[in-house]
């Protein structure tokens, strides 16, 4: 089963179902209901290491928990991640080191001899494998690899689905479900299926950090996420240890070194991202679909049903007793190990707002293209968007602003608010220098726009424009043409009208991209200015979203009142300017 190591820990792929069955055999109730048997926890006390001397973590009451686990092939992490130790440095160390360890610490159970206890795999690293920092993570059943100089390790964590712990370590032969089988052979562990093997050896390190430099993003924290379909995604807080999470542990410090030191934080907005593959397990978690068929629907813009939330829904469902049926526990050794693929480098959206001006007349908002054909040279979204994307060298970007004005209609005053997601940038950090420099390289590109306020803000900002959409108001000016002769005297009415309510039907110029609605609107304020007997200037503030042009020529009487109907004459929009936007943002910066 591929698994990736992505941006989001929320892949919508099935989790596999080999990570966990280990700690089922370790911790499972004794009846299918786990509601009805206490649950055993696999460790219940984890003194922290003392002075540095290395000892493990664990207690007398844990040594038969990882007896079972060394027998049935876990690696050295894995076990450590079933006995819930969090001691990071141990995560870190060499996993031959750990081992050893581990087989002193369980060498005399009970006081008897060592040949006495539970056959144990093994589990002979070829090479060390020294883990450095960590941070990083979010592994996943279905991803696994033989270690290159490292113990085998065990596959990802299986579902939330727990055998029963007393009767193996009672030496009872438990109940018809299937048991951990005799000291398996060197090799793959049978849970991680080598991602906390070979993968947290500093030799992989190195491929990734040449894989991130190749990129060449500009000043970065690291942050490091492995993406595999893990099992155990219900656990409660203090349980079993992440294969995300180990993973992290071990190999974050491991690539921050070797990409010169840089600084390791769990909360950077830059993330690589590691693909792993291991088709042999992609369909473990099949047989959930016909046990549990109410879990998996085809859904939208999904290409498998199987998604991470209808398996782990399933696995809620599922009694023990039937998943035991489908699914050995512990699992068997793995036939081959997971590959790695690609590295994938992230860096999280920087978002640059402010204002623009649009002066032209023939200059659409956004790229205007009708069955394929480009009506316009250009767009402001693209004016503006060009230099962005060259300064901060991002992969693509999101326009939006708060509103939007026909092609003929221009935007003067402070202009229109606007802001851009700048999606992969490779840079992004900016001083406010080199921002008013980006400003000017955009003023300068065209006459035909014009952008000030330039500035980074955050993605919580965003929201601030677009609060109170249908509250807030702009002012416009429009050159009326009037059908029969007019004086000065005959528009001094219209000064004395406020708050008129209107009702518009959705225009006709619009109606294919809007629905048929009405729609009441309110024009607060409206002054004039003759100009001659056919003309006259119309200022108008309006509440947002109110269609001037149609309330000036009345839209074959979908708009009402309207101006013709107030000049008792036909009346017609000859030009358009929007003088003000009034949003208080972003902030204005001092020139």
């Amino acid at each position: 089963m591929d698994s990736a190591v992505s941006r989001s820990s929320d892949v919508a792929s099935p989790p596999r179902m080999r990570s966990d069955s280990l700690l089922a055999a370790a911790d499972r109730p004794a009846t299918p209901e786990r509601s009805r048997a206490p649950r055993t926890r696999l460790t219940v006390a984890r003194p922290e290491l003392r002075g540095g001397d290395g000892m493990l973590p664990l207690k007398e009451k844990d040594k038969p928990v990882v007896q079972k686990l060394l027998a049935a092939g876990c690696c050295a992490r894995c076990v450590l991640r079933f006995c819930c130790v969090v001691v990071q440095a141990l995560y870190r160390q060499p996993c031959r080191d750990t081992l050893k360890q581990l087989q002193d610490f369980v060498s005399d159970v009970d006081g008897s001899d060592p040949s006495e206890s539970p056959a144990e795999p093994e589990l002979r690293p070829t090479g060390g494998d020294p883990s450095h920092d960590a941070t990083a993570a979010t592994p996943g059943a279905g991803d696994t690899q033989q270690g290159t100089g490292m113990e085998p390790e065990p596959a990802d964590d299986p579902p939330k689905k727990r055998m029963k712990l007393d009767d193996s370590l009672e030496g009872s032969e438990g109940s018809k479900e299937a048991e951990a089988p005799p000291a398996p052979a060197p090799g793959i562990c049978v849970v991680c299926l080598g991602v906390l093997q070979e993968y947290c050896s500093r030799d992989h390190a190195i491929k990734v950090a040449e894989a991130v430099k190749q990129e060449d993003y500009h000043s970065c924290w690291l942050h490091v996420k492995k993406e595999m379909r893990e099992k155990c995604m219900t656990r409660v807080k203090d349980d079993v240890v992440l294969v995300k999470e180990a993973f992290k542990w071990s190999v974050q410090g491991l690539l921050a070194k070797e990409l010169g030191g840089v600084a390791v934080s769990s909360r950077s907005a830059f993330e690589v991202g590691l693909e792993f593959k291991h088709p042999p397990t992609d369909s473990d978690c099949h047989f959930l679909a016909t046990t549990c068929p109410d879990c998996f629907r085809p859904t939208k813009n999904k290409d498998s049903v199987f998604t991470r939330m209808a398996v782990v829904k399933a696995l809620d469902r599922i009694l023990d007793s039937k998943f035991l049926i489908h699914y050995p526990s512990p699992p068997g050794r793995p036939s081959g190990s997971i590959t790695a693929k690609d590295v994938q480098c992230l860096h999280t959206s920087v978002f640059v707002a402010g204002r623009y001006n649009k002066f032209s007349r023939s200059l659409s908002q956004t790229p205007w293209i009708i069955d394929g054909r480009r009506m316009m040279e250009s767009s402001v979204e693209e004016l503006i968007a060009e230099p962005l994307a060259n300064s901060f060298r991002a992969k693509g970007f999101n326009f939006s602003s708060s509103g939007r004005e026909d092609v003929d209609v221009r935007t003067l005053g402070k202009g229109r608010p606007f802001a851009m997601e700048l999606l992969n940038p490779h840079r992004s950090r900016f001083t406010k220098t080199e921002m008013k420099q980006i400003q000017e390289t955009i003023n300068t590109s065209s006459d035909k726009i014009a952008v000030r306020d330039l500035q980074i803000v955050t993605r919580e900002c965003m929201c601030h424009m677009k609060e109170g959409e249908e509250e807030k108001t702009k002012s416009y000016t429009a050159l009326v043409w009037t059908q029969k002769a007019i004086e000065k005297d005959d528009l001094v009415f219209l000064d004395d009208i406020k708050e008129l309510t209107l009702d518009q039907k959705t225009p006709l110029r619009v109606l294919h991209r809007r629905a048929l609605a009405v729609r009441q609107r309110v024009i607060h304020t409206m002054s004039t200015r003759f100009r001659d007997p056919h003309h006259f200037y119309l200022r108008l503030k309006t509440q947002a979203g109110t269609y001037i042009k149609e309330f000036v020529h009345g839209d074959f009487g979908r708009t009402k009142p309207n101006l013709c109907q107030l000049l008792k004459m036909d009346t017609d929009i000859l030009e358009l300017d929007v003088e003000s936007v009034d949003v208080d943002w972003p902030p204005a910066i001092p020139e």
